[in-house]
């Protein structure tokens, strides 16, 4: 069969190196792919904002599956309209995708199923959010209300500050993008976990847990980013916790959505904060996790196509997924400047080598291909990625392989997994 990719970051590399191992798959394209993914796959050019485009990309290419990687295109109904057109496609309908496309919606969405999350107020005024902000104690969290790549959300730790960066929200002088809805919420303290799940309407069936590093500095400091590295391991929750999220947060998400006529079909993620009072929802997305998916592929053992089919088709309750015991660890390259500004350009070498570590892929983020060699086209370029029965063994090769790898102003922290190796270390 042919499987057709939208998207073009580390999660889609690593959609596309999982797909390939099928033994169903023949062919993969990607659109528009990266750098990366032109090494094992057919790159196609296709504008993922336009349904249009991508719909005659698939009616040109005709694939028996097509899976929708990034936000955006979910966000404008692609999976909507290629379902209609006949096509087998993996991802959430537009309605379902308002789970990510509005924190609002997403909010008022737990408030009125009763599924714990932060206390937060949706505010579409200035007077709205003067009111709300007295109300919350700092440090208080601003959030924008639609898609923002990962950089939607600032931490502020006085009043005055939040109402600065509400502002620049709607103003638009803080994202480029106004913002009609700003969520202001309570700060929570703990862990973060990233739980993923597979759903098809009905049914889910859990990823293995993941722990992202959003911060773009070593100890959880400076500005939040698309994420900075991540791990899983066997024992990142506990069975009776996962049990307890799936029963309280997952499977009443996807019986909710059903019952309020958008059934779920695709990736939930559920973002997660492990607090004192338990497990919090800080956010949805409504797709694979950029880059937790680069993580949690390289531990799934069972075929990937097959699972994606079953959502579609309503059987995933008949489906077994099989895992690698053990950890899993990537760890993110990026630009000089990201997540501000930064240049592009800039000549990859190593990747060959840095492959030659055991248990090691390096899945492409922001690369293309220019007179015939990779460099950089992106914020986060690269996440080199690695399995092993243990974390610390897994991080040592990522590191490793890390080390093998160059481009100027090449940049990445050198503490992935550090709180866990830490309670292990206790």
């Amino acid at each position: 069969m042919k499987v057709l990719i939208f998207g073009s970051g580390g999660r889609e590399h690593a959609l596309a190196w999982a797909v390939k191992r099928s033994e169903r798959v023949t062919e993969v394209v990607c659109a528009p792919g990266n750098g990366g993914m032109a090494q094992m796959a057919r790159c196609v050019p296709v504008d993922l904002k336009s349904v249009e485009g991508m719909v005659q990309l698939a009616e040109a290419e005709r694939p028996e599956l097509t899976i929708v990687g990034p936000e955006l295109p979910l966000s404008v109904g692609v999976v909507d309209a290629l379902t209609a057109r006949g096509f087998r496609a993996f991802g959430p309908s537009q309605a379902a995708a308002m789970l990510e496309t509005s924190k609002g919606f997403a909010k008022q969405f737990l408030q009125r199923h009763n599924i714990p999350t932060a206390n937060f107020a949706v505010c579409s005024t200035a007077a709205e959010l003067e009111k709300a902000i007295g109300v919350f104690h700092p440090p208080i969290v601003v959030k924008a209300d639609g898609l923002a790549a990962g950089k939607g959300v600032i931490i502020c730790d006085s009043r005055h500050t939040a109402l600065e960066a509400a502002q620049g929200l709607f103003s638009g002088e803080l994202l480029g993008a106004t913002e009609r809805q700003v969520v202001i919420e309570e700060f929570l303290e703990g862990d973060e976990v990233s739980f993923l799940c597979l759903c098809d309407g009905k049914h889910v069936a859990p990823l293995k847990p993941a722990q992202d590093h959003k911060r773009i500095g070593e100890g959880d400091t400076g500005p939040n980013t698309g994420g900075m590295g991540v791990y899983s391991t066997d024992t990142l929750l506990e069975p009776a916790m996962s049990e307890w999220i799936m029963r309280h947060i997952a499977e009443p998400t996807v019986r909710a959505m059903a019952e309020e006529g958008a059934p779920f079909v695709g990736v939930l993620y559920c973002g997660l904060m492990m607090t004192a009072r338990g497990p919090q929802v800080l956010e949805y997305n409504v797709r694979f996790g950029d880059p937790e998916t680069q993580a949690i592929l390289m531990r799934l053992d069972s075929d990937l196509v097959e699972a994606l089919e079953a959502c579609i088709d309503g059987r995933l309750a008949e489906t077994a997924l099989r895992w690698q015991p053990g950890a899993s660890a990537c760890v993110v390259a990026s630009s000089a400047g990201y997540p501000g500004s930064y240049k592009n350009g800039y000549a990859i070498t190593g990747l060959d080598e840095a492959r030659r570590v055991p248990g090691v892929e390096v899945f492409h983020a922001g690369s293309a291909v220019s007179d015939g060699a990779i460099v950089t086209a992106g914020g986060r370029v690269l996440g080199v990625t690695a399995a092993a029965p243990s974390l610390q063994e897994a991080l040592d090769r990522a590191y490793q392989a890390m080390a093998e790898i160059h481009f100027d102003g090449m940049y990445f922290r050198r503490d992935i997994g550090h709180r866990a190796l830490k309670r292990a270390g206790a």
